[in-house]
């Protein structure tokens, strides 16, 4: 029996899966955040070599001679550009070298893939490496690859430059609609009294010491979308608009993607990933109606797997080939 890793490695947590070669999830890891653009290649290694043994671990297989790593892919936030890429698969290479990692022969470059973390969260939503991810937490982005291996990419540049329809968007746009309203320049929204409520404050003008003072980051603000979506399930005009607002982003985004990938006689998948599509205004059906109006023979989908596993179908592609 052969067997893969596959690795999610993000900012916050890393995630490994071992697999073989039917597919077949055998263990899990989990450890800390492997970003090493932010954390540096130490820190990123570290990780990823306890994910790894965690995974091992808690799959309790007998690891001796027979037991065969023969890939491994690691889809890392922040591995967007070439040199990227070179940087982890040496130090990918240097860590099979360790005695801590049971692996009984050293895999060749090509059984070594590492691409960003868009490429596996669309490999695993769709179980398959053709079709587009409109991933919307946090923050946003839209990744697509069609069966030429063509792969375009739109936006993913963050809270200051982008990440339209994320829900920092949301939530920054519905804090600065509450303070217009709250200044007299805006019409009324419930927005105001709701994030006064939701942060215990006695008016909104403690929102400076909460945001500027507190050192709110992005991840804290972009905790309050749901507070807009509830608002706009409520009937609030303003808020609904928002809400609005970030479907046709994320629309544009993944029409872009389209045209750069697919033409209107083919079938595709299109999968939605992140915190935003489980609002109760339901985003994603608003978003889907205005896709079929753009590809009618697209689908839009829930995601199939996790992104750890679409690390691992692309490792197991290497095998096959």
């Amino acid at each position: 029996m052969s067997y893969v890793f596959g690795i999610d490695g993000g900012g916050t947590k890393t995630i490994c899966l071992l697999m073989d070669e039917n597919k077949n999830v055998l263990g899990r890891g989990e450890a800390g955040p492997s970003n090493y653009q932010t954390l540096g290649i130490e820190t990123a290694k570290r990780s990823i070599q306890l994910a790894i043994e965690q995974a091992i671990l808690s799959a309790n297989i007998k690891v001796d001679r027979h037991f065969n790593i023969k890939a491994i892919c690691l889809g890392l936030a922040g591995v967007g550009r070439p040199r990227d890429i070179e940087i982890v698969q040496f130090f990918v290479q240097n860590l099979q070298l360790t005695h801590d990692l049971p692996i009984n022969q050293l895999w060749q470059p090509r059984n070594i893939v590492v691409c960003s973390d868009c490429a596996i969260a669309l490999v695993g939503g769709i179980g398959h490496d053709s079709g587009i991810a409109v991933i919307s937490g946090t923050g946003s982005i839209v990744f697509g690859q069609n069966r030429l291996g063509e792969t375009k990419r739109v936006g993913g540049w963050g809270y200051l430059l982008g990440d339209e329809g994320s829900g920092y968007d949301i939530a920054i746009r519905g804090l600065q609609a509450a303070l217009k309203f709250y200044d007299g320049r805006a019409n009324y929204t419930t927005l105001a009294e709701k994030f006064q409520v939701y942060l215990g404050l006695k008016n909104l003008e403690e929102l400076v010491e909460v945001v500027y003072r507190r050192g709110w980051g992005v991840k804290e603000i972009a905790g309050l979308a749901p507070i807009v979506d509830r608002a706009a399930a409520e009937g609030d005009r303003i808020a609904d608009d928002i809400i609005n607002s970030a479907v046709a982003e994320l629309t544009l985004a993944t029409k872009t993607a389209i045209v750069e990938l697919f033409n209107q006689t083919e079938d595709f998948e299109i999968v939605t990933i992140g915190g935003v599509w489980g609002s109760e205004v339901n985003c994603r059906g608003r978003f889907e109606a205005a896709i079929s109006a753009i590809a009618p023979k697209a689908q839009v989908i829930s995601p199939k797997y996790e992104p750890a596993f679409g690390a691992g179908l692309l490792a197991l592609k290497t095998v096959d080939s």
